[in-house]
């Protein structure tokens, strides 16, 4: 085969294995977003997941999660922590303090917050109406002296935190899920179409038809059928006679030969 062939094929192979490569090796922990830097397991439910968000401010991925996932709550715009609050997780965004220019996303359970987090700490940027609410009042709340991960060396957790291996990788659910946050208005177009309520609303009752569509008009048909229908009626008084008898009329013997109507 002649050499200008075999390198044309080449340029071909070569971007096919390359993005096949890609999609092997990809972790679908992360979705494909954000690289798993650290982990802390322990019993009763507590775990912790450290990612890391390079050269991005930590508002600038609390707007990025967000938007892909709306939070219940979400922490004041703050440059060294934020918190966005999910019904089994809280994600505590925090500015690396051996390289400030990364953001640190740290994703815990509940259980661990609770068992590690310092209460005071928690309080200067979660509201305490929140946190009533996470852990069945403030007294029941958070026992440690934990202040995230940027930090760790000095707020000890009670767990260690360690190097993922593949299998934590594997295993970890993706730092964001399904869902994009954003509310649908529903269409002002005219029910038209056959959709629910006026408007497609379900809330709303649809509207009634026009004059045009029902005049309330009772119409008589023109075969003799028509007049054995006992459920009609109209507010005006019928225009047409009762069928006529086709017996013949009916005379008094003797009489004067008037000839009256059978009733």
């Amino acid at each position: 085969m002649p050499n200008p062939w075999m390198k044309s094929i080449k340029l071909l192979l070569i971007p096919a294995l390359f993005l096949l490569t890609l999609a092997g090796c990809g972790s679908p922990a992360v979705g494909q977003t954000y690289p798993l830097e650290s982990v802390s397991t322990k019993d009763n439910g507590q775990s912790s997941r450290i990612y890391r968000a390079e050269n991005k401010t930590v508002p600038e991925v609390a707007s990025e999660l967000a938007e892909q996932n709306t939070p219940d709550e979400i922490s004041k715009e703050d440059p060294q922590h934020m918190f966005l609050i999910y019904p089994d997780e809280i994600y505590h965004l925090q500015q690396d303090a051996a390289k400030p220019t990364d953001t640190l996303i740290e994703v815990d359970s509940k259980e661990y917050v609770r068992q590690n987090y310092d209460s005071s700490f928690l309080q200067g940027y979660i509201v305490a109406s929140v946190l009533d609410d996470l852990f069945d009042g403030l007294k029941k709340s958070t026992k440690g002296s934990y202040r995230g991960y940027s930090s760790k060396d000095i707020y000890k957790p009670s767990g260690t935190y360690r190097v993922p291996t593949i299998e934590d990788k594997k295993v970890a659910p993706p730092i964001t899920k399904e869902g994009t946050g954003s509310i649908f208005k529903r269409s002002n177009a005219k029910n038209a179409d056959g959709t629910v309520g006026s408007d497609g609303s379900l809330f709303k009752k649809q509207a009634e038809s026009s004059s045009s569509d029902s005049s309330g008009k009772i119409i008589r048909s023109s075969s003799s059928q028509s007049s054995k229908s006992s459920g009609s009626f109209s507010s005006k008084r019928s225009s047409f006679s009762p069928p006529k008898s086709k017996s013949p009329p009916r005379t008094k013997v003797g009489g004067s030969g008037r000839i009256t109507k059978r009733r």
